[in-house]
């Protein structure tokens, strides 16, 4: 795809692209090279700032490159200036840079009032060079229109969080949040772990614990069948976006998919998961750009969510993030 069809938002200080490649999967030995112009990694996944920092260190168009990292506060810590400052610190040493692109930001306590006192120290430090944009990661409604109020227009620029065709709850507030305060949703998990591809068309429910699914595929099937409905309600589902995908052009099940999470407004990007240099599908996922889906695509999609309980989600098992506390 050339460089003028690529599409692409507004991300504080940047214009980035709607596509991106997120780099989880370099926690393992899953990991190969990787081309693309933008690219998200994070403090808890291995060694994926330090080969991150090298990538662009060495690639011929690295002023063309953003590092989105996040820095994850899982336990009780005293959020002083220099506490912040050196985890700052930590992520421009590991990515080779003076100063970090997008620092998304997690924080596992909500009773712990210290998320606050932190992102205060965090714009702090945006405000003095070292952080080009802020963005949250995992944090649901409440709170994300809390710290948005709480550090004024303009602060908090994205917030990090699933969503797709089976996971719907941004819909649920969340993309009114958006609205509200002018972030952007960075979305993981739009492809289910692979799920919604054109491989599992016709196939039978795999067996979670056969060991042919990786981690992230056996999380995904288990929202799929207990939580959103049932394998045959999900082959109806990928039988729906084939045929849609056929109408635009033979477009694959994951391009559709994809289509569907791009076309909501309060969406920014959508990141793909690929295990670089095992399951990488460039050329099929720069697909999901240059159209979009019409009512009639929309209705056809719409007329098998009805049939699930991807709308009840979310008072199962809570808002954007909370399976992760």
């Amino acid at each position: 795809m050339s460089s003028s069809s690529i599409e692409t938002f507004r991300l504080g200080p940047f214009i980035t692209p709607r596509l991106w490649v997120g780099l989880w999967q370099l926690s393992s030995n899953a990991w190969g090279s990787v081309s693309a112009a933008k690219v998200r990694q994070a403090d808890h996944y291995g060694s994926a700032e330090i080969i991150f920092g090298v990538f662009r260190e060495t690639s011929p168009s690295s002023e063309r490159i953003v590092g989105a990292t996040k820095w994850c506060v899982f336990k009780s810590i005293d959020p002083t200036p220099e506490v912040v400052w050196a985890a700052v610190q930590e992520r421009m040493t590991r990515m080779k840079t003076s100063r970090v692109d997008l620092l998304q930001f997690h924080w596992q306590d909500y009773s712990d009032k210290g998320y606050l006192t932190a992102l205060n120290h965090l714009n702090n430090l945006r405000m003095e060079g070292h952080l080009r944009a802020i963005g949250l990661c995992n944090f649901d409604t409440i709170h994300t229109d809390e710290i948005c109020t709480q550090l004024g227009p303009g602060v908090i620029v994205s917030n990090q969080v699933q969503f797709s065709v089976i996971d719907t709850r941004p819909l649920h507030g969340m993309s009114d949040v958006c609205a509200k305060h002018g972030l952007k949703l960075l979305t993981y998990g739009t492809l289910c772990g692979g799920f919604l591809a054109d491989k599992w068309l016709g196939q039978p429910e795999p067996d979670p614990y056969s060991g042919d699914l990786t981690p992230s595929q056996r999380k995904y099937l288990d929202m799929i069948v207990k939580a959103w409905g049932s394998w045959e309600l999900f082959q109806s589902l990928l039988l729906v976006l084939r045929r849609i995908g056929d109408k635009h052009g033979g477009r694959s099940v994951s391009n559709i998919a994809t289509r569907w999470v791009l076309d909501h407004p309060f969406v920014g990007a959508v990141i793909i998961g690929a295990r670089l240099g095992l399951s990488e599908h460039p050329d099929d996922n720069s697909k999901a750009s240059g159209f979009h889906l019409t009512d009639g695509d929309q209705a056809q999609i719409e007329a098998i969510l009805e049939q699930s309980n991807g709308r009840r989600i979310i008072t199962t098992i809570g808002d954007c993030g909370a399976e992760y506390r």
